[in-house]
């Protein structure tokens, strides 16, 4: 599966949940987004889950690869 990164630990956090959605968005089915966050995104999951139709949640996967840096993998169906 491709994956496109963004990194969001640059971004205000009022303004990471939109650009998260957007980058989502432009995604074609059977790719996934790479989220690097300064924080777990667990809320973001449940956000997802709720709220997006092709996102898929089996496929999610987080991983923390040091202090202040969690990368999580959001796949589109």
């Amino acid at each position: 599966m491709p994956a496109e990164t963004l990194d969001v630990r640059d971004i205000p956090p009022a303004k990471r949940h939109p650009t998260i959605h957007d980058a989502f968005a432009d995604l074609d089915a059977g790719e996934s987004l790479e989220l690097v966050n300064d924080h777990d995104p667990q809320p973001l999951f449940y956000e997802f889950d709720a709220e997006v139709d092709d996102f898929d949640a089996d496929g999610y996967e987080v991983e923390q690869r040091g202090p202040g840096e969690f990368v999580a993998r959001l796949p589109k169906e």
